[in-house]
């Protein structure tokens, strides 16, 4: 007679490992903003989450369309690109999994100063204004965790850009110089 093993719930569960964190908690807690984050104050920031799908080639948004969300890639790609008033076009950057764009959105009320449009099939997890504002009331310390994160991760990419700035400039007046000299 073959004997069939009878495992205790109890101790089964006891040492089985615990469920993985989804995509969208890996990516949130990878971010500065969100890192120190209990699974607590997770699990109340994914509420107000969406998820949205793009397609290849479809934008997220349009460059001067009104600001009203921060996007975070769980998958995919997507390039931001902006136009000039001679209405040619210019790719600023392209963003993957973990990267976030659009959080200017939720630090101000004004107008979208670039366009984003899906590289590949796009899966980002979408945080309305609107939402977040509730959030901030809810849980003031969290808020401004997530306020003062952002803001650090702007001032870094305007120093990067004041620096990116600073070394097209020389780069042209030595050129300018050069030509003078010439």
């Amino acid at each position: 007679m073959e004997k069939t093993k009878k495992n205790s719930t109890f101790w089964s569960n006891l040492f089985k490992a615990p469920p993985e964190r989804s995509d969208l908690e890996e990516v949130l807690l990878y971010m500065p903003t969100f890192k120190r984050f209990t699974p607590l104050q997770l699990k109340n920031l994914l509420q107000i989450v969406h998820n949205r799908a793009f397609t290849a080639g479809e934008y997220v948004f349009y460059q001067n369309d009104p600001g009203i969300a921060l996007y975070i890639i769980r998958n995919g790609e997507i390039k931001i690109i902006k136009s000039n008033d001679d209405g040619n076009e210019v790719e600023l950057t392209r963003c993957s999994r973990g990267d976030f764009f659009g959080e200017l959105a939720l630090l101000d009320n004004d107008i979208r100063s670039a366009s984003a449009i899906a590289v590949t099939d796009t899966n980002v997890a979408v945080i309305f204004k609107p939402d977040l504002d509730r959030f901030i009331e809810k849980y003031p310390k969290k808020g401004n965790q997530i306020l003062r994160g952002l803001s650090q991760i702007i001032a870094t990419r305007l120093r990067i850009l004041d620096e990116e700035y600073l070394s097209l400039y020389s780069k042209s007046i030595k050129s300018i110089e050069e030509e003078q000299n010439g």
